[in-house]
């Protein structure tokens, strides 16, 4: 397993966050991992869980080293050229993702974040959008949404298939089947041990097979199903 369960302080509250090893943070924020790494030793994304070895990076993290990719790649604002985010538009951006905080990400069900390229950071939930800047402009990205750069594709960070849902406060943040404590991991380690999709539904009559497809599509996406011997 990639993912380790931990209890970290953040912001002067404890909070069972999604805390991930290096390879499950890159392989979720789409990101290669040796970027993550470099921007990890040059302070730019330092990880929040644990900046010591092991290093482990949260949930917050992966919003954080998504909107620091976005930002310092060239862009087009309606039709016009925009050269990449200075970094201090990048430090803005990072301030104020660490404002918005965990509770929006594991209580406002459907909840987006959104930053554009002068570094502001908004919140759109059920009801609009709030913010830590209310000025929007036409370019945003998504920073829970489905996210791909440079040929690395991360997946949506709250649901990363219909059937399937991350939730920061509920099982450290493991990718899991809506409804219940069944792990993605868990599931793609059986199919890769041999078990077809019908076995495995099986052994896990409470799940929809639609839902164990999704669970091996994914892992197979992040490439973090781990062989085992029967």
């Amino acid at each position: 397993m990639h993912r380790l369960q931990y209890v970290v302080e953040m912001d002067g509250f404890a909070a069972l966050d999604g805390v991930y090893s290096a390879p499950r943070a890159a392989a979720l924020a789409g990101m290669p991992l040796s970027t993550l790494h470099y921007w990890a030793r040059e302070g730019i994304v330092v990880p929040r869980a644990s900046a010591a070895r092991p290093k482990l990076w949260s949930y917050e993290d992966l919003m954080a080293v998504r909107a620091v990719a976005w930002l310092r790649r060239a862009k087009v604002v309606e039709g016009v050229p925009v050269q990449p985010s200075s970094m201090h538009v990048v430090r803005r951006a990072l301030a104020a993702l660490r404002e918005v905080g965990l509770e929006v990400w594991s209580s406002v069900d459907g909840a987006r974040v959104l930053v554009d390229p002068a570094g502001h950071v908004f919140v759109r939930g059920r009801d609009g959008t709030e913010g830590v800047d209310r000025q929007l402009i036409a370019e945003t990205v998504d920073l829970i949404g489905p996210f791909e750069i440079e040929g690395h594709r991360g997946p949506d960070l709250a649901r990363p298939r219909p059937l399937l849902r991350i939730v920061p406060g509920k099982l450290a943040g493991a990718p899991h089947v809506a409804g219940s404590r069944v792990e993605t991991e868990a599931l793609a380690a059986l199919a890769d041990r041999g078990f077809d999709p019908s076995r495995i539904a099986g052994l896990y009559p409470e799940l929809a097979a639609r839902a164990i497809v999704e669970a091996i599509d994914l892992e197979r996406q992040l490439g973090t199903v781990v062989a085992r011997v029967a």
